[in-house]
Parts: structure tokens; C-alpha cells; sequence
């Protein structure tokens, strides 16, 4: 059994000092506040200890964001993209698995890894282009929530995207009772979320049949499509998310043994498989119901129009004419429950990307004011400019660019997770490798198409002279060179520094690896337990000082 008395325990992790020695310090300060303990027992009961980082994770695949790409989808393509759903939910679970393997067998999250492995430069680089994503997801959540509050309450947009850069706060308020609690408030959430669109298909009555047709058989016509369908990954798949899981998963103290650690990485992909699961479901009916609606046959002239650009605020004036009132307050609940939840999950990446990245922590009613400032001003900009409709614009945009950087986030786990001087016996397998690295290829692949074809499509039909479409021809194609140059760079370069923890192999390996690095010292610390990763506000002085 595993034990709470933390001033008895020898430190588990190696920390470098930089000068080729090490140091006995623990990587992650202990606190015996709020510890999740793990028993030391092959149990099933032990799941239900591992449960909850897997539906913080899954908020991201059900926030305001997807909302509107799934809106969209359905309103223009009716059942056709319901596969792209389903490939990504495939691919989702199988990347956010490798995430959460990552924080459980080396003791670090991704962004420390990255840290870690790359020069300053390129470190520099991949942490701003993370703290891109994390704006471009906020952005979906601030306009969300403001379109919740005005389907709910009749708050103007424009005073709902100043409000709800307070109300995050509040729900952050919850951290001081406790992970525990706080991962319940989120499952709530989304379970909430769930139940409404039950409720919702049951209202629209959607065609069973052409559902399961959409769901299995591919169908992508035109750039309009395609541009939907990156939509569509980049809302699902998010590279903050990869930070973020791989970071929430060491809130358990697991049994450091080759068999806990393995049982660890069993347990959280089944817990990520059911949040995922529901994720799926929630998008699955968001489509299914704005496809029925917006194919129904009595919509009338005004409803017909708002279908050919529906918005998450449309929406919710759409299923109200067609399927009551109800539907539409249902729809404003599920956005609420959607955009405060994702907020929260926002605030707790942007911390870890923060932290492992630059070794700096920021209190999290700080770094949540950061981050909703970035998010703000742009969303509050386009909701006075250009309303409601240019709000839902700039969520497909949000959407885009987080499809665009999501290889690299992904490019580096991939790395990681395949490198056996990090991950030791627990390394991917060929088979994952390679499922894995072309999921990777053919995102990357969808991106630059779509990013060329755009691109050149703009540069044909703009009525500018020939000497600027040259120059902007010029700048455009060198922007997608570097795009390019630097995927390439993250995929042929060579992982160059080991993990050096205790329980990656057997102890046999140990005891080898240990002569290779002419440090013998380094793996004769106990294998005991993992202590817990501090949530951010629960960093102790003397780390905040470092």
C-alpha cells in the first residue's frame, strides 16, 4: 500500500544540474495536501482512482469550438462529414493514450520534455507557437459562453465576451476543495452536456439510416468541404491538449513498479476511451441534429437563410422556431456547461506550458487574465464590427490555426513516446509507431493542401495588380517553406537526452543502462512511488522562487 508519510521517502527523480551531473532533487515538489494515492494491489477498484484527467481532456473536444464546426458541417453537408468525426475520435484516442503514457512513465509532461531535449531557440519557438493554440482555443470559449448568456438571459454578445472573462474565476475557485472535486464538476458538466443533446435528437428526429451512412462511409466534395473538415480536426484534436494530459495524469501517486506503471497506462486509456466516448456521442448528435433541422421540410425563408451560415447564435433561434422553445434553451445550457468547462482546462494547459517550457509559474487567476485578454480583445473587436456572424467567423478561423500547429505538438510526442531512451520498455510498439506517425502525415498533408490551395485560389480571383499578387506570392510560399522547414526539422531530428527515471525498465536494464552512462548512483534510489504533480495554485514558495 501506497504511503502518505512523504518525509520517509527517498527522491524518485534524477534532475540534471547541467553540468553532465545529477542531483538527488525531486523533479516535482511533494505536498501531501490533496494527494491522489494509488493502492499498491492488482485491483479494478484502482480504475476508479484514475479516473477523472481523462474528462478534463475531453472538454476540449466538446467546447464552443466544436460546437460551431459541427453546426456548420451538418447545416451545408447535412450527414456527410459524420466520419471525419469518427476518424478523429480514432486518432484522438489513441494520441491522447500516448500523452497520458508519457506524464505516467518518465515522471514529465510534454512541455518539460521538450524543454529538455530542444536548444533555446527552437524551445522558444514551439512554446509561442503553444501559447497560439491556447489563445486560438479560448477564443471559441469566451465568443461561446457570450453566445450563452445571450441565448439564456438576452445579454448582448459584446457584454457577454467582457463577463465571461470574470466567470472563469469563479469556477477556478473550486481548486482550493481538491483535483477530486474539481474532475467531478467537469464530468458533471459534461454529462450535462450529453443529456441535452439526447434531449436535442429526440426533438429533431434524425434519419438513422443516413446517419450511419455518413458515420462509415467517406465522403469530402469541393474546398468547401475540405476546409470544413480541417475545421473539424482542428477542433477535435487540439495540440494544447497534449500538454495538458500528459501533465494531468501525474496527479497520482502510482506505484513505481513495472507493473503499476504498466497498469497506470492500461487504466487511464480505458478512462480517456469512455470520456472520449462521450465526446464522440455529443458531436455525433450536434451534427446529426443541425443536419435534420436545416434538411427539414418546413423551414421557413428566414430559417433557410440562416442555415446556409449557421453560427453557434443562429442556432439557437433556428431550433427554436423549428423545435420549440425548449430545444433552445437546452442548446443555450449545453453551450454554457461547454464554454466555462473548456475555460477552466485553458487555464490549467496554459499553466503547464508555461511552466515546463520557461520554468515559470503564475498564479492561476493570473495566467487565466493573461490568456483571456489575448482572447478577448479579438472577440470583443469582431462582436462589435461585425456582430454575431463575424463572432462565428472568427471561431473557423480559431479552429484553422489550431489544426495548423498541431504537429508541433504532435511531431514531438511521437518523438518521445517512440524513443526508448525516454520511455524504456514501456515504448511504443511498431504497429502504434507507425498507426501513429501516418494519422500524423495525413493531418499534415490535409493542412498544406488546403493551405496552398486557398492560398493560390486567393491570389487568382483577387483584383489586385500583377506585381502585388507576385510579392504576396512570394511572402505566402515563403511562409509555407517555414512552415514546412520546421516539421521537417522536429521529425529528422534525433532525440539526445535520456530520461533518467528509476522505473522505465526491468531492473536488469537498470543496472546496464546505469553502467553505459557511468553513473551507477543514479539507479540505486528505491522504486517507491510517484509523488503528485501540483496543480498550479498549489505551487509551494520555494518552487515559485526557482
Amino acid at each position: 500500500m501506497a504511503t502518505t508519510d512523504s518525509t520517509s521517502e527517498q527522491p524518485q527523480f534524477i534532475v540534471s544540474n547541467g553540468n553532465g551531473s545529477f542531483s538527488n532533487s525531486p523533479l516535482i515538489e511533494n505536498s501531501d495536501t490533496n494527494q491522489i494515492i494509488v493502492p499498491d494491489n492488482r485491483s479494478w477498484k484502482n480504475f476508479f482512482t484514475y479516473m477523472g484527467p481523462g474528462f478534463l481532456v475531453s472538454i476540449a473536444y466538446i467546447d464552443p469550438g466544436n460546437f460551431e464546426t459541427d453546426l456548420q458541417s451538418g447545416a451545408q453537408y447535412k450527414y456527410e462529414l459524420l466520419w471525419i468525426i469518427l476518424v478523429a475520435s480514432c486518432a484522438a484516442l489513441i494520441i491522447q493514450s500516448m500523452a497520458a503514457n508519457l506524464g505516467v512513465v518518465t515522471g514529465k509532461h510534454l512541455a518539460e520534455h521538450c524543454r529538455n531535449e530542444y536548444s533555446r531557440g527552437p524551445n522558444f519557438i514551439l512554446w509561442f507557437i503553444a501559447e497560439i493554440a491556447i489563445v486560438a482555443a479560448d477564443i471559441p470559449e469566451v465568443i461561446g459562453t457570450a453566445f450563452a448568456l445571450n441565448m439564456l438571459f438576452n445579454i448582448p454578445v459584446w457584454i457577454g465576451v467582457i463577463l465571461t472573462g470574470f466567470s472563469t474565476l469563479i469556477l477556478l475557485a473550486l481548486q482550493q476543495y481538491g483535483v477530486r472535486k474539481l474532475e467531478f464538476v467537469i464530468a458533471f458538466l459534461v454529462f450535462t452536456i450529453a443529456a441535452c443533446f439526447m434531449v436535442e435528437l429526440g426533438y429533431a428526429k434524425p434519419d438513422a439510416r443516413e446517419v450511419t451512412k455518413g458515420l462509415f462511409v467517406p465522403d469530402l466534395k469541393g474546398s468547401g468541404a475540405t476546409g470544413l473538415a480541417i475545421s473539424l480536426l482542428g477542433a477535435m484534436v487540439m495540440p494544447h491538449n497534449l500538454f495538458l494530459h500528459s501533465a494531468l495524469v501525474l496527479s497520482r501517486k502510482i506505484p513505481r513498479s513495472v507493473r503499476g506503471v504498466k497498469d497506470a497506462c492500461r487504466f487511464y486509456m480505458i478512462e480517456s476511451a469512455i470520456a472520449l466516448t462521450v465526446a464522440f456521442l455529443i458531436n455525433i448528435s450536434i451534427i446529426s441534429v443541425s443536419g435534420a433541422v436545416c434538411n427539414s421540410s418546413n423551414l421557413s425563408i428566414e430559417d433557410q437563410m440562416n442555415c446556409q451560415n449557421l453560427d453557434l447564435n443562429k442556432a439557437s433561434f433556428l431550433l427554436r422556431n423549428v423545435l420549440g422553445k425548449w430545444s433552445s434553451k437546452l442548446f443555450g445550457i449545453a453551450l454554457l456547461a461547454s464554454g466555462q468547462s473548456s475555460t477552466i482546462t485553458g487555464t490549467y494547459a496554459g499553466q503547464y506550458v508555461m511552466q515546463g517550457f520557461l520554468h515559470l509559474r503564475l498564479k492561476p487567476w493570473i495566467r487565466n487574465l493573461l490568456t483571456r485578454c489575448f482572447a478577448i480583445v479579438p472577440s470583443l473587436t469582431v462582436a462589435l464590427i461585425g456582430g454575431s456572424s463575424g463572432a462565428g467567423k472568427l471561431i473557423i478561423i480559431a479552429s484553422m490555426i489550431l489544426s495548423f500547429e498541431l504537429p508541433f505538438a504532435l511531431v514531438p510526442l511521437l518523438k518521445f513516446t517512440s524513443s526508448k531512451t525516454k520511455m524504456g520498455t514501456h515504448v511504443n510498439s511498431i504497429m502504434i509507431s507507425a498507426v501513429t506517425w501516418i494519422i500524423g502525415f495525413l493531418l499534415m498533408a490535409i493542412n498544406i493542401y488546403y493551405l496552398l490551395d486557398s492560398f493560390v485560389n486567393l491570389l487568382l480571383h483577387s483584383h489586385l495588380k500583377f506585381v502585388a499578387k507576385v510579392f504576396l506570392g512570394i511572402i505566402g510560399f515563403s511562409g509555407v517553406a517555414v512552415y514546412l522547414a520546421g516539421i521537417v526539422y522536429l521529425v529528422f531530428r534525433k532525440n539526445r537526452k535520456a530520461t533518467h527515471l528509476l522505473s522505465l525498465t526491468t531492473p536488469e536494464e537498470d543496472q546496464q543502462m546505469a553502467n553505459e552512462q557511468g553513473n551507477g548512483s543514479m539507479y540505486c534510489l528505491p522504486r517507491e512511488d510517484i509523488v503528485s504533480m501540483q496543480l498550479p495554485q498549489r505551487s509551494s514558495p520555494a518552487a515559485e522562487l526557482e
